[in-house]
């Protein structure tokens, strides 16, 4: 699934932010440049209602914002690493610097949850996760995501 929803376009190591609101930013701003999500505001609404309900900071340095939301008529995903971790409140109480996105449709579960299944199963590697940090070229970052 991974690899029916990442492209170089979607994917971008090395990203600077000083803050969980403009990693959010870059995220979703890239998700809006597929041409997908075809209401930013309402996308990012979603967004922020899903993270005042759990916290997006899983493990591991990994952050997880996602949303079904009426924004989007497929799945759409965007994954950035940040140039420097990025204190988020995250279940571990450890900063992230892994940044996956996710948007779905409110009226389809089964892809959503598939998806946040198979990332969480290739990211609970911690060679995988330091493949994905070490990555410098959007390039690179997809190799290491779907090698």
């Amino acid at each position: 699934m991974l690899a029916e929803l990442l492209n170089e376009t979607t994917v971008a190591p090395d990203v600077s932010a000083e803050s969980k609101s403009a990693i959010m930013t870059t995220l979703l701003d890239m998700l809006c440049a597929t041409g997908k999500v075809l209401d930013r505001d309402l996308a990012l609404r979603d967004l922020e209602a899903n993270e005042r309900r759990m916290s997006v900071g899983m493990e591991h340095g990994i952050a997880i914002p996602h949303a079904k939301t009426d924004a989007v008529k497929e799945m759409v995903a965007a994954i950035v690493i940040t140039r420097h971790p990025l204190d988020i409140g995250s279940m571990d109480g450890q900063p992230a610097q892994i940044f996956l996105m996710t948007l779905s449709p409110k009226s389809v579960s089964g892809p959503h949850i598939r998806f946040l299944a198979e990332i969480g199963r290739l990211l609970r590697h911690k060679s995988k996760r330091q493949d994905i940090l070490a990555a410098r070229t959007r390039a690179d970052l997809l190799r290491a995501l779907l090698d």
